[in-house]
């Protein structure tokens, strides 16, 4: 499987999206501070995820959603998720 994932962080109340084959692992190295993006952004939490069976979808959808049509649907979809977080784009 593959998956695509929504972080939210504590620290600077914004969002990174990732990839991955796998998503335990790879929630583990961002919360360890193994991952040069979301080092400094840390606390975090992983607040949404989508799973594909092919790579190749999974990383047309993070591009997407790492785009402006992709990024204001994911926030009208997590719309009450990102206002109890306190998101400071909404």
């Amino acid at each position: 499987m593959f998956y695509i994932y929504i972080l939210f962080s504590i620290k600077d109340k914004q969002l990174y999206t990732g990839f991955s084959d796998n998503l335990k692992s790879r929630f583990k190295a961002h919360i360890s501070g193994y991952v040069k993006a979301t080092k400094n952004r840390r606390p975090l939490e992983l607040i949404y995820y989508e799973a594909y069976l092919k790579g190749s979808d999974a990383r047309r959808r993070e591009k997407y959603l790492k785009g402006g049509n992709g990024r204001d649907a994911l926030k009208i979809q997590l719309h009450g998720t990102l206002h109890e977080l306190d998101y400071r784009y909404l």
